[in-house]
């Protein structure tokens, strides 16, 4: 199968309902702050960067007024964002059920892509790996885990054509033992999937409706199932808990360490930077350990900037000493 260059329309559900127990928070899960944003800011970021055109719905459930009220302040400071809309999931029924509120919203001539408003690092260039398999498919994202406790299991037939996703409190110890997860991730055809989520039962351990089980639906129908994978671990993980959000925030703040490195920064201690905003440097820039950048950030040419600093939202001229 040769895979299109062209990223075709598609209609994004941004999955964001969710209560979150584990953080122990007032604060709903997808709105907690991961370096300076929150969850949810980054899946849209990255949804309106793979498709501008499309009006992304984030199905909201748990805190939605609080949700809806961080939506309306986003699109009040950035236009790109007044394109989003919501739907309310009155009762976290699963992802079945959350999608099944979306529907009607959604142009059913158009690919449906599903991603989660707690799994902020997917990036576009995986997406697009995956909305290149929707012409007339199934795309899943999957991933290969050494340790896959806790995830969904891929279970492919003898040919290795995928037959279905089975949930780990559902599964016996034969698919416990595959290592090929299923991230959730998935873009499905429209027009056959409000059938589909309309037959699914709430027959499973946690008494919802998964989302998965259209995949064994779709196999019986005939309607490929192909699969794409991540370039990175992280891309697929998820926040449940403090300590999975500090492991992300170390991804993200390495990453933004390694582009100012690559761009000609001098950083004292790469461990030992926090970016949480924009940060915009000029030539010969040197920055030492412990530095906290919050809002954007302009440093001139030959800037140079002590330990234990926190800038915020201002411009630095050339040849700054601080």
């Amino acid at each position: 199968m040769v895979l299109s260059p062209i990223i075709n329309p598609m209609n994004i559900v941004i999955l964001a309902a969710g209560q979150g127990k584990r953080m122990k928070s007032a604060l709903p899960k997808v709105l907690q702050p991961l370096a300076g944003k929150p969850l949810l800011q980054h899946v849209l970021e990255t949804a309106l960067t793979l498709a501008p055109k499309a009006e992304p719905l984030v199905v909201i459930g748990h805190g939605a007024d609080q949700v809806q009220g961080f939506l309306d302040h986003l699109a009040d400071l950035d236009t790109r964002f007044r394109k989003v809309k919501t739907v309310l999931q009155k009762e976290q029924k699963g992802t079945g059920h959350a999608l099944l509120q979306a529907l009607p919203k959604l142009n059913s001539a158009l690919p449906t892509l599903v991603l989660y408003g707690d799994v902020p690092l997917c990036s576009k260039e995986t997406l697009k790996k995956l909305a290149r398999l929707s012409d007339g498919a199934i795309g899943l994202l999957t991933h290969r885990m050494q340790n896959p406790h806790g995830y969904g299991r891929i279970v492919r037939n003898l040919d290795g054509n995928i037959d279905a996703i089975v949930e780990e409190k559902d599964a016996n110890s034969t698919i416990r033992a595959i290592e090929e997860i299923n991230t959730g991730i998935m873009i499905l055809p429209t027009d056959q999937l409000g059938k589909w989520l309309k037959s699914i039962k709430a027959k499973n351990a946690q008494g919802e409706y998964y989302l998965t089980d259209v995949i064994g639906m779709a196999v019986k129908a005939g309607v490929p199932v192909r699969s794409a994978q991540a370039a990175h671990d992280y891309e697929i993980l998820g926040v449940n808990s403090r300590t999975q959000l500090a492991e992300l925030e170390r991804v993200l703040q390495t990453q933004h360490a390694n582009a100012l490195l690559e761009n000609g920064v001098t950083l004292f201690d790469p461990n030992r930077i926090d970016m949480r905003g924009e940060l915009r440097c000029g030539k010969d820039v040197w920055i030492d350990v412990g530095c906290v950048f919050e809002g954007t950030v302009i440093l001139a040419n030959q800037v140079r900037i002590g330990p234990y600093c926190v800038i915020k939202d201002t411009q630095i001229g050339e040849g700054t000493i601080i």
